[in-house]
């Protein structure tokens, strides 16, 4: 296998949540080494949903392959020892809110000076100026602040989050983007950066295409294809898309209604669309006489685009993610054996390897100061003073 395309780069990353460590996740995934400064405390992503000791399901898949070292930045030998990682960064990032690095002098024009090609990367929820700079905010905030929730409302109107969260996630990959064309830049130029982002912003790129909508068509926006939903039927429900003339035409005759297809109502993709709600009640109607797997074999066979509506175990348990080993079942230290869907362009996770491990709080904490040239006496003096955090023994075998 050829080398990780940024094997040999170091990143240090003190952020925390999941879009800012989602960027450094690929990273690291991609072949860097990826430090993860969080407090004494842990990063707080590790709080979200239900906890396996000192894990959450989205810290275990936010932090993968990265090493961790618990510092206290209030403290004076913890900064110390921050500011010396960062020194020999190829990449840092950081989430705090803007002004919060500045006072430790570890914001980019702080280490600037004594790391003139580093790529400096900072996420915030609103941005670094603006009424709202300071404002925190979440992935729930930006779907309701961005116009999210208003394309998404239940059957009585009211609008919903996404249930998961998918801007800090788009946010990362953003950023893993942007970073990635960074250190192009500063292999091919000789060059630093400074990337400044937000969820504010990656939740406006996200949804580009709906907002050109609203402001050319307002209110009235026009259908992305009809017949396309999803309906219930006998026994669940079905996601099907016949928007296009040859698939709705395969449909009509698949429910016995070959006229259909020739009716001027429905004829064409623009008709369709004009008499949406009434194709619609019929398709309601319709899919109602079959159960989904019934529905799902003959629209298969008609060639009609279509799912069955399912959780995640149907997912993992379908017979070509099995075949194509598109999840992979991994044993994690502290939370047992998890699957790891794979990531596109990147091998397989498997129990074992260094890129499937998620750290504990500050279980390289040890080694990454040995690394900075630190005694192992000095180190215990750097616990036993608050200033870092080492994993026991203990919590590492539980």
């Amino acid at each position: 296998m050829d080398e990780p395309a940024f094997s040999g780069l170091r990143v240090v990353d003190f952020s925390q949540g999941i879009a800012g460590p989602h960027c450094g996740m690929l990273l690291a995934q991609h072949g860097a080494e990826v430090i993860k400064v969080e407090p004494i405390d842990g990063d707080w992503c590790r709080e979200i949903g239900k906890q396996y000791g000192d894990m959450s399901s989205n810290s275990v898949v936010y932090n993968r392959g990265k090493k961790s070292i618990a510092l206290n930045l209030k403290n004076p030998d913890g900064l110390a020892i921050a500011k010396s990682l960062c020194a020999s960064a190829d990449v840092i990032m950081e989430n705090y809110r803007p002004g919060v690095m500045a006072r430790f002098g570890l914001d980019e024009k702080s280490i600037r000076p004594g790391n003139p090609t580093v790529i400096y990367y900072s996420v915030t929820g609103f941005g670094q100026t603006g009424p709202n700079a300071k404002l925190p905010a979440t992935d729930s905030v930006m779907q309701a602040y961005s116009g999210l929730m208003s394309v998404n409302k239940d059957d009585r109107g009211v609008p919903q989050r996404i249930g998961l969260l998918a801007i800090d996630v788009s946010t990362g990959l953003y950023g893993f983007q942007a970073v990635s064309a960074a250190l192009y830049r500063r292999a091919t130029k000789g060059k630093g950066a400074h990337i400044e982002s937000s969820l504010m912003e990656a939740v406006g790129a996200f949804q580009s295409a709906k907002m050109i909508e609203y402001v050319l068509e307002g209110d009235e926006v026009t259908a992305a294809g009809v017949p396309v939903g999803t309906f219930k039927a006998k026994d669940g429900f079905i996601n099907v898309n016949a928007r296009r003339d040859t698939h709705f035409a395969a449909l009509c005759g698949l429910i016995g209604r070959e006229d259909m297809a020739t009716d001027p109502r429905y004829a064409t993709v623009p008709a369709r669309a004009e008499h949406e709600a009434e194709l619609m009640d019929l398709m309601r109607d319709t899919m109602t006489q079959r159960t989904v797997a019934e529905w799902y074999e003959a629209l298969n066979e008609a060639g009609v685009l279509n799912a069955p509506v399912r959780d995640y175990g149907g997912y993992m348990e379908d017979p070509h993610v099995k075949a194509v080993n598109a999840v992979a079942w991994v044993d994690h230290s502290g939370v047992g054996r998890i699957p790891m869907p794979n990531t596109p362009g990147l091998p397989p996770s498997r129990t074992g390897d260094p890129l499937s491990h998620s750290p504990h709080i500050g279980e390289h904490t040890t080694g990454i100061l040995r690394d900075l040239g630190f005694s192992d006496d000095a180190i215990g003096g750097l616990e036993d003073s608050g200033a870092v955090r080492a994993m026991e023994t203990k919590a590492a075998a539980e």
